[in-house]
């Protein structure tokens, strides 16, 4: 008897317990205006709360006391995650039972719901009974937190009703803008994130702006943004809104007590009642956006099909060429630096070609651009550098004649922005046992002007370790020589297009000159790239240039090409 008297006090107290539990529950869910549900696991019986109930736009004599009509209504995408969370709650593996999962509304539509719990045990220590809430989260599962966008979630299911409503209607179009910041990066390296985050809560309210009622502007992350506009006559009306996007960005942006100025590129597609895949739409977009940047920053584009054919076929130069670095179909070629006034050779830059499988022999122009939309340019060009430091080595070691030769090294943007940049090229230098004045760096003017600050304390780190730097293609970006002398910058290299043009003489001499001038001036050392003809050789003579490179001395060629023939010069 006093066993059985001692099981049923246990039983009570228990109850108890579960009672006073649930009344406070309650209370708490009631306030925060969740809802509630309670489910006897003895009986496999759920009491749905009214709130419960309405979140799904349900009636109370809709829904029965059955677990199926929570479960029933779970995403199927979503119902095996929710089960195993619940298994493993009521299995003992977890103190608390929460999930995040989409429930049909009875509107059609799922939402996102938030639904939290615990079990409360029996005397034999079986879960008897379970009570939770059910939030609404749908709002914030949707919505960018920084800006308060729709996300790309919720631009997906807009972008789908655009198509359902163009198809009722018939022949109205809908179109999508894929709109990105230019040079954006270096506002967060000039004023610190904080302040790029108000730029692009900014940025969203302008652009808000300039579209209609109806259209929807959502965040996709970091500085992209998509814009859905309804009803569109034509391609004509997309366009409208663009223009009225790019005026509206010719004003600053007042940040922090800054005065920033930022363009956007943007990439348009028309939508039409036949359109089948959403998310090749966006994607269509976001390549008419590269597009436009390639073209120059603050522009807009307009999708055609050869644009799909052509990131198809940068998307198989990625694959090949990530096979290409694993199967060493790459080589490193080199072309001669040459002093005008010796015809002796001053240096080699180092540039690598690719032995394909099927296409033959591939210049930079055919697989670099893969390379930097991929991020597989920094491996790439690591290896390259590596490359090159053994192989100057080498011939230094084989000859007296090029000992005071010097590599250069192409950096791309993205390589150089490598925070462990200096440390890596630091390895790559005693690796190879090169002395580090006998390497130079080659970047473009964009590269300086991009990031200022952060570009003159790098150049300042490798010119600490010895390493000479030299600016690329001068004369076709910002051409400013003023900036230079801030710059731990050695040698200038004029871009080709001003030598090609030097036997129509004109302008193009004078600014040539000049250049040479200038620089000579500051103590840079100037290349002129793409010398081809013996007339740009003499016309460039008399302009007293130091040092060429062109095909006229010597097209690029392997390391044992370049050996064989010009091993003996001195």
């Amino acid at each position: 008897v006093g066993g059985i008297s001692t099981d049923i006090t246990e039983r009570k107290r228990a109850e108890e317990a579960l009672r006073l539990s649930q009344e406070r529950f309650a209370l708490a869910v009631r306030g925060a205006n969740d809802g509630i549900w309670d489910w006897n696991l003895k009986r496999s019986e759920i009491h749905y709360s009214a709130r419960w109930q309405s979140m799904l736009g349900l009636e109370p004599d809709q829904v029965s006391q059955s677990p199926d009509e929570w479960f029933s209504r779970v995403h199927p995408e979503d119902l095996a995650a929710l089960t195993e969370a619940l298994q493993r709650h009521l299995g003992g593996e977890s103190a608390h039972f929460e999930h995040e999962h989409r429930m049909l509304h009875h509107d059609g539509a799922y939402r996102w719901m938030l639904a939290r719990g615990a079990a409360i045990w029996d005397a034999a220590g079986l879960p008897a009974r379970m009570a939770g809430s059910q939030t609404d989260i749908t709002d914030r599962k949707v919505h960018d937190p920084l800006t308060g966008l729709p996300n790309r979630a919720l631009f997906l299911d807009r972008l789908e009703g655009a198509r359902a409503r163009s198809r009722r209607r018939e022949a109205r179009h809908y179109a999508v803008l894929f709109v990105d910041l230019d040079r954006f990066k270096a506002v967060n390296d000039s004023y610190g994130h904080p302040t790029g985050d108000q730029l692009l809560e900014l940025v969203a309210r302008r652009i808000e702006t300039c579209l209609r009622a109806g259209d929807t502007i959502a965040r996709l992350g970091g500085d992209e943004f998509t814009v859905l506009l309804e009803e569109v006559g034509g391609i004509d009306e997309a366009v409208a809104v663009t223009d009225r996007i790019h005026q509206a960005f010719s004003t600053h942006f007042g940040v922090d007590g800054h005065e920033i100025f930022i363009t956007a590129s943007i990439g348009i597609v028309l939508g039409d009642p036949d359109t089948e895949d959403l998310s090749s739409l966006v994607r269509d977009a976001d390549t008419a956006m590269y597009r436009a940047k390639v073209g120059g920053r603050g522009r807009s584009t307009i999708f055609t099909g050869d644009m799909r054919d052509e990131a198809i076929q940068k998307l198989r130069v990625e694959t090949d060429l990530r096979r290409a670095l694993e199967r060493g179909e790459l080589e490193v070629f080199y072309q001669p630096i040459v002093a005008l006034k010796t015809d002796r050779i001053d240096g080699f830059e180092a540039l690598v070609r690719w032995h394909h499988p099927h296409s033959g022999l591939l210049t930079p122009d055919h697989f670099i651009p893969a390379a930097e939309e991929s991020g597989l340019i920094v491996p790439l060009g690591m290896w390259v550098l590596e490359q090159a430091c053994r192989q100057l080595a080498a011939w230094r070691a084989a000859t007296p004649a090029w000992q005071r030769a010097w590599m250069s090294v192409n950096l791309s943007p993205k390589l150089f922005a490598q925070s462990d940049l200096v440390a890596q090229v630091r390895q790559a230098l005693e690796s190879a046992g090169l002395p580090p004045d006998r390497l130079k760096l080659e970047i473009t003017e964009g590269v300086l002007v991009e990031s200022p600050e952060r570009a003159a304390a790098m150049l300042a780190e490798m010119r600490a370790i010895g390493v000479g730097i030299c600016i690329d293609d001068f004369g076709t970006g910002y051409s400013s020589l003023a900036y230079l002398d801030r710059f731990a910058v050695d040698v200038l290299k004029i871009d080709r297009s001003f030598i090609a043009s030097l036997s129509a003489g004109g302008d193009r001499v004078d600014l040539v000159r000049n250049i040479i001038r200038l620089a000579t001036d500051l103590g840079l050392h100037v290349v002129a790239e793409g010398v081809e003809t013996a007339e740009q050789r003499r016309r460039l003579a008399h302009l007293d240039c130091e040092l060429m490179q062109g095909f006229h001395f010597a097209r690029p060629a392997s390391a044992e090409a370049i050996w064989t023939e010009f091993r003996d010069r001195d």
